[in-house]
């Protein structure tokens, strides 16, 4: 009885174990022999909030095509402080501009918007050698699962990593799978779910390397974590229970 009870303890400690393989990230690094970095511009998307700036020859003239700055503090008021100073794009990809009126942005990045709106400014008798600013003020990532803070993160970078991002989180715990972290994302009304192994060098060169605006990546439990949480909640607990058998057994059996 002794033995299949230190049996059982052995197990206990095997299973509740996690490797050097499944924690290491990047662990071909040494055979990883660089690559261009593809600085994919995203196409604005609905929901997104612009911030346009116009400027002109005439700094005056810009004014009507420039909405009033409102305070962008922190806390409850700041995304209504983003929605008064920036534009709504709404789900049929169109904002509303002043004078223009209503204008379509699908399928452009920020870039391609602000070349658009410069030159009807200026083929439309607008303003002179107008500058047409745009940026997303509302990019977000969600990091949820097994990490150290799981929550809603708002980056300001035209781009960031999915490392970048996890780090915002507090990185992955000892318990999170590294090399099956998923991606969830929408673009143009379509949603997909992508998987990338973050021990291995290979995703940096996918289409994944960079975050999108409203990407979701999920970290999932590790097998040990799954397993002790389906029958004791930690480890700790789970020593304890087998140590009290052990003690029982050797009063009954001596």
């Amino acid at each position: 009885m002794y033995k299949r009870i230190s049996i059982l303890v052995c197990l206990c400690l095997i299973t509740s174990c996690v490797s050097k393989k499944e924690i290491l990230y990047l662990q071909d690094a040494d055979e990883y022999d660089g690559s261009m970095i593809d600085y994919q511009q995203i196409t604005i998307q609905p929901n997104d909030i612009l911030q346009i700036t116009v400027g002109a020859l005439i700094p005056e003239t810009a004014i009507p095509y420039n909405k009033p700055r409102q305070n962008m503090g922190g806390g409850a008021n700041n995304q209504n402080a983003m929605l008064l100073n920036g534009y709504l794009v709404s789900k049929d990809k169109t904002i509303s501009f002043p004078v223009l009126g209503e204008i379509s942005i699908a399928g452009l990045t920020t870039t391609q918007l602000q070349e658009s709106l410069a030159n009807k400014l200026k083929e439309g008798g607008h303003l002179i050698d107008p500058q047409v600013s745009v940026n997303i003020i509302n990019a977000k990532v969600t990091i949820l699962g097994e990490v150290k803070s799981p929550g809603t993160y708002p980056f300001n970078e035209e781009s960031i990593t999915v490392l970048q991002a996890l780090g915002y989180a507090g990185d992955i715990t000892i318990n999170g799978i590294r090399d099956d972290v998923l991606i969830m994302r929408e673009v143009d009304g379509v949603r997909k779910i992508t998987h990338i192994n973050l021990t291995s060098s290979d995703w940096l060169n996918s289409p994944d390397y960079f975050v999108k605006p409203n990407d979701v990546i999920i970290v999932n439990q590790n097998a040990p974590k799954v397993t002790s949480a389906g029958y004791i909640g930690n480890l700790g607990a789970l020593l304890g229970v087998v140590s009290f058998a052990l003690t029982i057994t050797l009063l009954v059996t001596r």
